[in-house]
């Protein structure tokens, strides 16, 4: 990752990493399989036997309480449509909230889901016990409630509760939204948008806030809201069932996050970085990445793919195992490197939210040898349209000017004389420049006169490749000019000039080349364009 910075200092703003989406999966453990519900019921309430009524009697008078609750609180209860996006769809809801700075339930969807219950059923045998039940954990479609929620510690998230018996509750939360509070509270300006940072006063800070999320803070919060908003048992329930909800980690994103100062940088090599990881990332490198061992029994998936998305963005994603790595160019100066983990034991954790720490130690290393990796397919040449910027016309007040094209002649011998400058120090004198180019290049001053000249002068100025001397009339190239002037004369008359002639005009004979350091550039030059050529034709 040192590297990665090292390259990118000079177009680097900050670089932070952290948790950014995180899936837990709530539970009662003692109420997960069926000799559980089976002792349950019949010991500890005496119910027997476990028909489906019994099994289902605690389910609407969940749903009874959650209707009361919405009611007295004024909670709007939206049902989940197919196609549209809850996130969106509550947004103005937490907006509300936010106004007026309050904390709770602002908004709850219900919608019919996949999910794990129990069912009885009677034995296709005779048994010795007319009252016995085949109590199955099944696959069932039944109604679940989201929660939407603002917390003053984590920020925003939801909570999915099951209806049904094992009532299962899924949290969904985000750690960008938990560093924001943090950076509120210590009074640290910053720029947000969605799940990103853009800017802030003080990167540490940032980082500070963002490896203060910890297990302890997060199961604190959930099991407020648990206790809060989940199906209540009695207290003669509790002491004779060890009820205790405890958290697992389902699926956890951990990002590390490359701001840049302006957009061309990022684009342009990101776009060539692809290009050369995919060629780059075999088996053995990204099982490295991972730090997973690859062998013939490998679980998962193995490969890299470039993929484009809705929006117009590339991203290219590796996979090992169940271990997802993603790399893409988000809010034009943004980059973002980030490790989705859908199965723990795939580095070998367990999947216990305890075990959130070491979880972090083991993605800041795999995000910090993905940057590693990175650092060398985007150290590399991209294409810069300066040619087509200089074309295009600017406008200087209220004033069109036209671009500078690489074609014209006035203006490449404008260039070259403005480049043989070593005597005026202070700059030139329109006069000077048009005696030194009429004397240059043999010109008549009708061929070439004052009006023309300072037209011209006018479209380098107006381009940012002249400047004046303070108040006086005299010119100098700006540094950008100097470059930009370089480009346009070397690469008009010592580079393609002389690859034209030799491609359509006079190809030379390489057994009689001369000894000159330049021309050994030009055959070199001239094969790789005939390779290029032959392999389009095949």
């Amino acid at each position: 990752m040192e590297t990665f910075a090292k390259l990118f200092e000079r177009f680097l703003s900050f670089v932070y990493h952290c948790f950014d989406r995180i899936v837990i999966q709530g539970y009662l453990p003692l109420l997960t399989r069926p000799e559980h519900i089976v002792h349950f019921f019949r010991d500890v309430h005496g119910q027997y036997p476990i028909t489906p009524e019994v099994l289902a009697k605690r389910t609407p008078e969940y749903r009874a309480w959650v209707e009361g609750y919405a009611r007295n609180h004024k909670i709007p209860i939206l049902q989940a449509e197919k196609g549209v996006s809850k996130e969106d769809a509550v947004q103005p809801y937490l907006q509300r909230m936010e106004r007026r700075n309050q904390h709770g339930v602002y908004c709850i969807f219900r919608g019919m889901e996949m999910g794990s219950t129990f069912s009885s059923r009677m034995p296709k045998f005779s048994t010795d016990d007319p009252d016995y039940r085949i109590i199955r954990r099944v696959p069932s479609r039944f109604l679940h409630y989201y929660f939407y929620i603002r917390d003053p510690v984590i920020g925003p998230l939801s909570m999915c509760v099951g209806t049904y018996l094992p009532f299962q509750t899924t949290y969904y939360l985000n750690g960008h939204n938990f560093i924001e509070i943090q950076l509120r509270q210590q009074g640290v300006a910053f720029r947000k948008d969605d799940n990103a940072f853009l800017s802030t006063a003080d990167p540490k800070a940032l980082q500070a806030a963002a490896d203060k999320l910890s297990a302890a803070i997060i199961e604190k919060r959930l099991n407020h809201w648990s206790w809060l908003l989940c199906p209540k048992f009695s207290e003669k329930d509790r002491k004779a069932v060890n009820l205790q909800r405890e958290c697992s980690i389902n699926q956890i994103e951990y990002c590390r996050n490359f701001i840049f100062k302006r957009h061309f940088p990022i684009h342009k090599i990101f776009e060539r970085s692809c290009e050369l990881g995919l060629f780059r990332l075999s088996a053995d490198k990204v099982a490295h990445i991972f730090g997973v061992r690859v062998s013939k029994r490998l679980r998962g998936k193995l490969y890299s793919v470039l993929e484009k998305l809705d929006h117009g963005h590339h991203v290219m994603r590796i996979y090992c195992k169940n271990l997802l790595g993603r790399m893409y160019e988000k809010f034009s100066t943004f980059l973002r490197l980030e490790v989705c983990v859908n199965r723990m034991k795939d580095l070998g954790l367990n999947k216990g939210l305890k075990n959130l720490e070491h979880l972090r130690r083991k993605l800041v290393a795999t995000t910090a040898r993905f940057a590693a990796f990175e650092a060398q397919s985007l150290n590399v040449h991209v294409d810069f349209p300066l040619f087509q910027k200089m074309a295009l016309p600017v406008t200087s007040g209220k004033t069109k000017i036209a671009g500078i094209k690489i074609h014209d002649t006035r203006m490449m011998r404008l260039m070259e004389v403005l480049l043989h400058g070593g005597t005026q120090l202070n700059g030139w004198r329109t006069v000077d420049i048009h005696q030194a180019i009429l004397a240059s290049f043999g010109l008549a001053a009708d061929r070439y006169t004052l009006n023309q000249l300072r037209y011209d002068l006018r479209k380098m100025k107006a381009h940012g490749l002249l400047e004046r001397n303070g108040k006086r009339y005299l010119y100098r190239l700006t540094d950008k000019g100097a470059k930009a002037a370089l480009m346009f004369v070397l690469l008009h008359s010592r580079v393609c000039g002389p690859l034209s002639n030799s491609l359509f005009h006079h190809q030379t004979d390489e057994s009689q080349k001369p000894t000159s350091k330049i021309e050994p550039a030009y055959y070199k030059a001239d094969r790789a364009i005939q390779q290029v050529l032959d392999q389009l034709a095949a």
